[in-house]
């Protein structure tokens, strides 16, 4: 192989490798940002759950008309 193929290649190489980190810094920081909208979401369906009246076998049914 010509040193000028191979001096290519390495810099091929050079390159992938720095995509390669971005990515995994982008996945890296998406991923903390999914972590933390899931414990909001869980944070809403407890507060949500939480303000539902709960349900009274008890209660009277609505009549038929409505």
């Amino acid at each position: 192989m010509s040193e000028d193929r191979v001096t290519e290649l390495e810099i091929k190489v050079a390159f992938q490798e720095d995509t390669i980190t971005q990515l995994n810094d982008a996945l890296v920081a998406q991923q903390g940002r999914i972590d933390v909208l899931e414990r909001r979401v869980d944070a809403l369906i407890e507060t949500i759950a939480r303000l539902q009246p709960a349900a009274d076998p008890t209660a009277e049914e609505p009549p038929p008309h409505y």
